[in-house]
């Protein structure tokens, strides 16, 4: 794994993640509520998260599904530490933030995290890389 580039590739994610967020928060949690709104940005999250995994399959390099899965469980450590501090920066409770991750109180979060740790193997997989 080449941890600069899977790193590279993180940031991307990040700031379509971001975007993606912004955009969700101002338009869509107004018509159709914060919670419903998370729970479709775990799906759209993770068509932009398969889409950016699928273009940098190949310049990332990592050829074998051990490989892969490194950098999906990277990828999860990061976004879970940037999650959490950015939650904690924006002034959300713990409780809040914990409950993205929440299936009980349907939060979707801890299946787009599984869906992230297996994005760069379906990426390569659809890319035919490897």
């Amino acid at each position: 794994m080449n941890l600069s580039k899977a790193i590279a590739v993180w940031i991307l994610i990040v700031i379509a993640e971001s975007i993606h967020g912004t955009i969700r928060q101002l338009f869509i949690a107004p018509m159709i509520g914060d919670m419903l709104s998370r729970q479709v940005g775990v799906f759209v999250g993770s068509a932009i998260i398969l889409l950016i995994s699928w273009l940098s399959a190949r310049w990332l390099g990592a050829k074998t599904l051990k490989n892969q899965l490194q950098v999906g469980a990277l990828w999860v450590v990061l976004i879970v530490v940037f999650e959490v501090s950015l939650g904690t920066a924006l002034g959300y409770t713990r409780e809040r933030i914990l409950s993205d991750y929440n299936l009980a109180q349907g939060g979707l979060m801890g299946l787009g995290l599984l869906f992230m740790l297996l994005a760069p193997a379906l990426g390569a997989k659809l890319r035919k890389v490897g």
